[in-house]
């Protein structure tokens, strides 16, 4: 072989080996089972902002995410992210415009999921009754679905340690908790077996009361229930305000003789949260990570 042409051989041999490898497939685990793409996909559109917030701790942020995300960090413009509709009502033409690898759904979306795979495939990665655990397994897909196994490892060891450390300032303070969700002037309880159980199952947070129903939008509940309930420590989730629909604020809501008179409140052990952060993001590795934050100084400020 002439001198000149066996470095081009070479060098188109190397080529079509580094693209041969970029195209090995990749299986990752889905809510639904396991999932296989013929290679690791570059354009991501994702319809769940549980994702958008793990596919961003990740630094792969989505081409394409719901609008508006209800969660201000997420913001399409703080991720670059092109709007491609709500999550119940997604923008078929804009995201086939992106000409997505994958398409991402959640809970919210995933009625959807028939009429998307039309324009790619789609995985749904939703979160379900356990976040934290969901969000751990779902950081753990999205690292082997980007090729970032050691990133999204080490995000879950610091999940854990923080985890580690605020059970330990809950055991210290004891007593019991009750998880409260106001819609307007309609109080919800949710306790251990529900999407924000991981408070009471991953912080130790004691629940004030036994046999809740795991339903998913939780149980309605009175003032007079919390009276008697009494909990040591309230934890308050404010939908009305997660959503942005113009209802009351939690604070005013529970400004009422019944709920003043109640440990919580007499301690200062009223913790409300961002509400956005559990609602509308549940099991992504930022919105936990607030989550702990707001608690972490709740729990030192008390």
């Amino acid at each position: 072989m002439p001198p000149l042409i066996r470095p081009l051989v070479t060098a188109t041999f190397m080529m079509l080996g580094a693209l041969a490898a970029a195209a090995d497939p990749v299986t990752f685990q889905t809510a639904t089972g396991p999932m296989t793409l013929p290679e690791k996909p570059q354009q991501i559109v994702a319809l769940d902002v549980s994702a958008v917030d793990t596919l961003a701790a990740l630094g792969h942020p989505p081409a394409g995410s719901v609008a508006p995300t209800y969660v201000s960090y997420l913001d399409p413009e703080a991720t670059g992210a092109a709007p491609v509709g709500s999550f119940f009502d997604p923008d078929f033409e804009a995201i086939a415009a992106l000409r997505p690898d994958l398409i991402i759904v959640g809970s919210r979306a995933a009625s959807q999921a028939d009429a998307l795979s039309r324009i790619a495939p789609v995985a749904d990665m939703s979160i379900g009754t356990d976040a934290f655990a969901d969000g751990k397994a779902r950081l753990a897909a999205y690292g082997v679905l980007l090729g970032r196994e050691d990133a999204a490892q080490a995000l879950s060891d610091a999940l854990d340690a923080r985890m580690a450390d605020l059970r330990s300032q809950v055991q210290s303070v004891g007593g019991t908790a009750l998880i409260l969700m106001t819609n307007g002037p309609k109080l919800s309880v949710f306790g251990p077996a529900s999407r924000f159980g991981w408070l009471h199952t991953e912080l130790g947070f004691a629940p004030a009361v036994e046999g809740i129903s795991d339903n998913r939008h939780g149980e309605a509940v009175s003032f007079e229930y919390i009276a008697q309930t009494n909990p040591d420590t309230m934890i308050v989730v404010d939908r009305g305000a997660a959503i942005g629909d113009g209802s009351a604020a939690a604070q005013a809501t529970l400004d009422t003789p019944l709920v003043a008179g109640t440990a919580a409140a007499q301690e200062g052990r009223m913790i409300y949260l961002s509400p956005a952060e559990l609602y509308i993001a549940p099991g992504g590795v930022q919105s936990m990570n607030r989550t702990l934050d707001e608690i972490e100084a709740a729990l030192g400020a008390g």
